[in-house]
């Protein structure tokens, strides 16, 4: 007798189709049945040793989040209830060019400080790997949910050139394509870049270009966090799509905003960009989050010509207070790169978390609010916060537009990916809410999606970007990665003031048949595994 039948459920199966009712029978991590009511007449509805009465309920395949920076999270909490709570069964980590692997000793090093306001510093960590092999090795041990990875750019790029904004030479150009392909043959699933972060930023498109070509013999996709959101963003959305086709590579933009002032009400030139691309047979999708503010480290904010270096040579920099005015001259006058070419706005940035907690009283405000409080202009706070914090400090940057979010959201390229940071002790609430929020507020509250439609946007189109045979949608023979959500009250808990909060009508998640969370709560189970490139 087979293991679970989940009972009277309204299926909603990723493909975009009509909903049905349904037997749903589990059994060995996969499912091995559908019966769809009214069953043939004489048919014998299916039993198993558990039944699930899932009246009400809603059951989907389980959402992929297409942008995560869990990669520690994963490893330091079993729970990792942020996620598993939302409905989540997969994440993509590895992204905007910075990680863990592959990585020596000095590079290990220098990526575990540039990038301690994503993961932490990773102190409770024991890093027992140095390929991507071994770290997907490390996950398999048994995580929350399932983890593809995506090999860093600029991790790659930190080992075999280093954090100097100059040209690989040659030999070194080789050396970091067999660092992809030595990557991906370990089962990575594609490259990612963060082209506004060091030292990832100082690859010209030609280099980028024949990493991407290793990319696609391999049959990945490239992942940039491209060189713009702000001005100029449009021509960075089409430096990659042009980079991609020549590279014959398929592309995935990570976190598809049109953000700040410049931007505002021009989703709609974007998404013609992206039309153009894909009528002439471009392979081309993306990923949002349903909020308007980002999230990033406050370093992140700094032009770039300040973060050559690493971490070390932007400390001493902003140490030096003729070097330091000049950052502030760039940042508030002129605009930096690191701030996607726009001055910046101190009012837009809010301190979510620092790695000092003696630095508490910064976060939570905005830092033109703490500068008024401490009585000093806004880049003396800053400074003394990047110094201070030895550029630990994470922010929100609320920058975005309500009407380019939903706009980009009603494509059909579309996924979904929450980009969320779990450090600080404010984080953005998209961590622990993105997936329950579109399903809450923008589907049953505004009507911007479907139900159908958007939890195929959640669903089988990652999983097709994937290239995951048997993930993404309720089908017999599909690997049984399931959520059970009451769509009269699924929402995100989460919120600006409270954003560890767990949602709300999402009462049963099962990754290859495991209850991972059941009537709501987490249980002990370890289900999650690497997923490695397939052909």
């Amino acid at each position: 007798m087979e293991e679970l039948v989940i009972r009277d459920a309204d299926v909603v199966d990723g493909s975009g189709g009509p909903s049905y009712r349904a037997d749903v029978v589990v059994d060995g991590g996969r499912i091995v049945s559908i019966v769809q009511e009214p069953a043939a007449a004489g048919c014998q509805r299916p039993e198993a040793r558990r039944e699930l009465d899932a009246e009400g309920l809603v059951l989907s395949p389980g959402f992929i989040d297409m942008h995560a920076h869990s990669d520690l999270a994963l490893l330091r909490d079993p729970d990792h209830s942020a996620k598993a709570a939302q409905g989540v069964t997969l994440e993509v980590i590895g992204q905007d060019g910075l990680s863990y692997a592959p990585v020596d000793d000095r590079t290990l090093a220098e990526v575990r400080r540039a990038i301690t306001g994503w993961n932490g510093s990773g102190d409770d960590i024991d890093f027992d790997w140095r390929t991507v092999g071994e770290y997907l090795d490390r996950l398999d041990r048994g995580i929350a949910v399932n983890a593809a990875y995506l090999i860093p750019q600029g991790t790659v790029r930190a080992l075999a050139v280093g954090w100097e904004d100059r040209e690989a030479t040659p030999a070194e150009l080789e050396h970091m394509r067999r660092l992809v392909a030595e990557g991906l043959e370990q089962g990575a699933v594609g490259l990612s870049s963060g082209l506004t972060y060091t030292p990832g930023m100082y690859a010209k498109d030609a280099e980028l270009t024949e990493l991407c070509r290793v990319v696609a013999d391999y049959g990945g996709y490239y992942c940039p966090h491209h060189r713009s959101y702000g001005a100029g963003a449009l021509t960075a959305y089409e430096e990659m799509v042009d980079l991609t086709r020549e590279a014959g590579c398929s592309l995935h933009l990570a976190h598809a905003t049109m953000n700040f002032g410049v931007n505002k009400g021009r989703a709609p030139e974007l998404l013609a960009l992206l039309d153009k691309a894909l009528a002439e047979g471009a392979d081309i999708s993306l990923d949002t989050y349903p909020y308007t503010p980002g999230c990033t480290t406050l370093v992140a904010m700094l032009p770039s010509w300040a973060s050559e270096g690493g971490p070390e040579a932007i400390l001493a920099r902003l140490s030096d207070d003729d070097t330091a005015e000049r950052i502030r001259h760039h940042m508030e006058v002129i605009g930096a790169d690191g701030c996607h070419g726009v001055p910046i706005e101190w009012d837009t940035i809010e301190i979510s978390g620092v790695s000092d907690p003696g630095l508490n009283e910064f976060v939570g405000r905005t830092v033109r609010q703490s500068a008024a409080a401490r009585g000093e202009t806004p880049w003396i706070t800053a400074r003394h916060l990047l110094l201070s914090d030895r550029l630990g400090s994470t922010i929100l940057q609320h920058v975005g537009h309500e009407e380019n979010v939903r706009t980009i959201m009603r494509h059909p390229v579309h996924t979904g990916g929450s980009d969320g940071i779990l450090q600080g002790t404010k984080p953005h609430p998209r961590a622990y809410g993105t997936f329950p929020h579109y399903l809450g507020h923008y589907v049953r509250e505004l009507g911007v999606l479907s139900l159908e439609e958007c939890v195929a946007h959640l669903t089988s189109r990652p999983a097709a970007r994937l290239r995951l045979p048997d993930r993404g949608l309720v089908r017999e023979g599909y690997r049984a990665d399931l959520v059970l959500f009451d769509p009269e009250s699924v929402a995100a808990g989460s919120t600006f003031e409270e954003p560890r909060t767990l949602p709300t009508g999402i009462p049963h998640v099962l990754i290859d048949g495991r209850f991972v969370i059941e009537d709501g709560r987490r249980t002990d189970v370890l289900a999650g595994r690497a997923i490695r490139r397939t052909r």
